[in-house]
């Protein structure tokens, strides 16, 4: 059992079950962000009866916690990646390895004024994902994960 994860999990008012907990554990062991399918393969050797809706409902309820970031990739699945970085930030998405890289910068207050100036509206949230190839990919080292 992971410490850790069982913190975390219980201070987003989550309970530290050992499914929830053992999808943490390989979502952190990846280095890519990987696919409800793929979850689900990997953990059905530790729980026999571990249904695929099971994981489903488990990355969603991570998602809203905000421990688990949901990928948007442009073949229209989603995959899943724990990012470990609790500040407001972004990711940058390689589509050929499928590494997942944290971006800092974040043009919300620019857009908010966009957006209230050029509609009268006002941002409530945003979501931004950048999907590109990274620096191995573009060069022909990179190994495709994905």
């Amino acid at each position: 059992m992971n410490l850790r994860h069982a913190d975390v999990l219980k201070n987003s008012n989550l309970k530290a079950t050992p499914k929830r907990l053992a999808l943490m554990s390989l979502l952190a062991q990846a280095s890519v962000y990987l696919g409800p399918q793929e979850i689900w393969d990997a953990l059905r050797k530790e729980f026999k009866t571990l249904g695929l809706p099971t994981v489903y409902r488990n990355l969603e309820e991570l998602v809203d916690a905000g421990l688990v970031t949901r990928i948007h990739h442009p073949n229209r699945q989603l995959y899943y990646y724990l990012c470990q970085n609790p500040s407001h930030h972004h990711h940058f998405i390689c589509l050929e390895c499928g590494r997942v890289e944290d971006i800092d910068f974040c043009a919300e207050a620019q857009l908010a004024k966009e957006v209230n100036r050029k509609h009268q509206g006002k941002v409530l949230s945003h979501v931004l994902q950048v999907n590109g190839l990274c620096r191995l990919c573009m060069n022909g080292r990179g190994k495709a994960l994905k």
